[in-house]
């Protein structure tokens, strides 16, 4: 390789880490701000489950509690609508499709959300109930509304017997993992594995314990109607709180590909120069050793 060559070769791996090295610093930026937004949600989904198990008997029954036997098994999984964040994609993928529950599941419908399972889902010939690519990442709660109906629709319309979600559970800025959770039915043990991800929250807390419920509270309709208000919401706030942790382990993801990539670009520009100086210094050498040795010619004539 020429030195020119390796030269034009520095150049280039020197732009390629200036574009890496912005992409990490977009993408720490958006993490930091999904990260409030997911610890805030399982704030709220919290408070919802300090009212219901406070001030409502864990026996009331709504739609939302119903044990069915008939019906498929509806799975959901999130996965990024975009690339370059790393291996998380790939192990929600894995997570779902090679489970036991996905693989000794016979009647089954999917959802997809975010392009990467719906391209994933078509290129293994995978039927698809619906497809949710391109949500917006500034999402409204009228608008994570729209979307979360859709799929309570397969519930309230029996045609499914469970919902499934295969989401990552954010930790911190270096740590996420995919999970599988269950959404419908809802019941005690549900509740508990939802609330018991969260690593911040204590085990004792009195606000998830599904057994306590006050007696003396009034209701207006009904205390049946104010429990499948409450459980409507429950689930829309975990949905909205998977889409959230969503984002922050994309960014996550993301930010510490494009550290890895910056990283390497540091090595490859110093192996580069370590070669170009080396091809500099022998091409030197050379000419020296042929000016030496004209000059002994010359002298020897």
């Amino acid at each position: 390789m020429s030195l020119l060559e390796i030269k034009k070769k520095i150049g280039s791996v020197k732009n390629t880490k200036k574009i890496t090295k912005a992409m990490q610093l977009v993408a720490a930026s958006k993490m930091q701000k999904f990260q409030k937004k997911a610890l805030s949600s399982r704030g709220y989904v919290k408070e919802l489950l300090g009212i219901l198990s406070q001030n409502i008997s864990s026996d009331t029954e709504t739609i939302y509690t119903e044990e069915r036997t008939e019906g498929p098994t509806l799975f959901v999984i999130y996965t990024s609508d975009k690339g370059l964040c790393g291996a998380l994609n790939t192990k929600l993928l894995n997570t779902l499709f090679r489970s036991d529950k996905w693989n000794n599941t016979s009647d089954k419908l999917l959802i997809t959300i975010g392009k990467k399972a719906s391209e994933f889902a078509k290129n293994n010939k995978i039927d698809v109930a619906e497809r949710f690519i391109g949500i917006p990442e500034n999402i409204n709660d009228l608008e994570a509304l729209e979307v979360v109906d859709k799929i309570l629709t397969y519930w309230r319309e029996n045609k499914c017997s469970e919902i499934v979600f295969t989401a990552p559970h954010y930790k911190n800025s270096f740590t996420n993992y995919p999970v599988q959770k269950q959404f419908l039915p809802m019941n005690k043990e549900m509740l508990e594995t939802h609330m018991g991800l969260d690593e911040e929250m204590p085990e004792d807390d009195e606000m998830i314990n599904l057994n306590k419920a006050d007696t003396f509270m009034l209701f207006n309709p009904s205390a049946e109607d104010v429990a499948e208000r409450l459980h409507e919401q429950i689930v829309q706030g975990l949905f909205l709180q998977a889409f959230l942790e969503l984002k922050a382990a994309e960014y996550s993801s993301r930010m510490l590909a494009m550290n890895n990539a910056t990283e390497a670009a540091d090595k490859m520009i110093d192996d580069l120069t370590l070669t170009f100086n080396k091809a500099r210094q022998q091409a030197i050498t050379q000419e020296l050793a042929e000016l030496i040795g004209a000059s002994a010619a010359v002298e020897n004539n």
